[in-house]
């Protein structure tokens, strides 16, 4: 499993302000591998939109700040805390901060992380 893969330039980042936006459409899925795109990095949080090839994931690890996951298109499964949770597209879960988490792929996949920072 991918830690984080290749980030996507954000030097456009500007270009996607006051638009009506979909997100799935932001990313592209890359061979064997995890892909990101930061859509918003500010002292409050964060929103990062992922794709993931279908034998990709994030390993378990913990987070200082909650975190919502929305799949944006394909299937994951997603653990918090020991519990698995299925996703497909439309799904969202919020993954508390401090509990041990982790997510793999069912099939191909993308998803909007958005971070919360206190």
């Amino acid at each position: 499993m991918a830690e984080h893969g290749k980030e996507e330039s954000v030097d456009k980042k500007d270009e996607l302000y006051s638009k009506v936006l979909k997100l799935k459409e932001l990313i592209s899925y890359q061979d064997g591998t995890v892909a990101s795109r930061m859509l918003i990095n500010k002292k409050a949080g964060t929103i990062t939109i992922f794709s993931f090839d279908e034998t990709e994931g994030l390993s378990e690890h913990t987070a200082p700040y909650d975190a919502v996951v929305t799949i944006l298109d394909g299937e994951c499964e997603v653990w918090i805390a020991g519990e698995t949770f299925q996703l497909k597209e439309g799904d969202t879960i919020i993954m508390p901060a401090n509990k041990p988490h982790a997510l793999s792929a069912v099939t191909k996949f993308k998803m909007a992380l958005i971070m919360i920072r206190e």
